[in-house]
């Protein structure tokens, strides 16, 4: 997939108001489904570089909470485009959200290995930030060899993030 011009910023202390403000709206409609919204992703670990797009895990008890997800997502105007390959991990894009920042939203069930993941690994960085300043080197490396193509962008960071899940056994 080839993107333009994929920008790494300095950690910013509104992603994580951006976040929520975001998960307000959709706690309104998922409050009685979901089980909790985690700001998931680089935008929320403090001092981390990233791409200023928040990355948003809604949490659910199982795959059976999925269709009622879709439905109540769909009236604010999320729309589900599939695991696109993940398993664990619904993708929803968005339509009409010029009021939010940008953000990928995903549904996970409570015992998914994406969920964890992305928890694990968020954890982590929060906790060694020596790490976070090796992560956020190698985010920028990348965004400056590969500025229009997110595929090698997020080859080239793969191989640190591996090394996470690999202490962290997941």
């Amino acid at each position: 997939m080839i993107t333009k011009n994929i920008v790494v910023l300095p950690y910013d202390v509104e992603w994580q108001k951006d976040f929520e403000v975001i998960k307000n709206e959709l706690w309104t409609v998922l409050k009685d489904v979901a089980i909790k919204i985690e700001h998931v992703g680089s935008t929320s670990i403090e001092g981390c570089f990233a791409k200023p797009i928040i990355d948003i895990d809604v949490v659910i008890d199982n795959y059976s909470m999925l269709d009622s997800v879709i439905l109540k997502l769909k009236q604010i105007g999320y729309y589900h485009e599939g695991n696109f390959g993940i398993y664990g991990r619904e993708a929803f894009c968005y339509k009409g959200k010029r009021h939010f920042r940008k953000h990928h939203l995903y549904v996970c069930p409570k015992d998914s290995n994406e969920l964890k993941r992305h928890i694990g690994l968020r954890d982590y960085l929060r906790n060694n930030p020596r790490e976070v300043v090796e992560y956020s080197n190698i985010k920028k490396e990348g965004a400056i060899a590969y500025p229009n193509d997110i595929d090698k962008y997020i080859q080239h960071k793969s191989y640190f993030i591996e090394k996470i899940y690999k202490r962290l056994g997941i």
